[in-house]
């Protein structure tokens, strides 16, 4: 059984939710509901997702990341 409150157990979830909190509600409050799940997802799939550098990635964003990745799979079938 998992300890409550205690951040140390889900360490990367409470990383997460640090950043998003001081990315995104650096501006202050949101118009409405909509106005939130909107930037709430433009924030997730249009920048934490693609752009923002990861140190669990070694400091690249999961683009760049993956892009490594495929290449490298891509010259070890080469020289198969």
């Amino acid at each position: 059984m998992a300890e409550t409150d205690n951040p140390y157990q889900n360490a990367h979830a409470e990383s997460f939710w640090g950043r998003l909190k001081a990315e995104l509600l650096e501006d202050g409050c949101f118009i409405s509901l909509e106005d939130a799940r909107n930037e709430l997802f433009n924030y997730i799939e249009g920048y934490y997702n693609v752009c923002r550098l990861h140190s669990s990635l070694g400091y690249r964003s999961p683009i760049e990341f993956e892009n490594q990745y495929y290449q490298t799979v891509s010259l070890l079938n080469s020289h198969k």
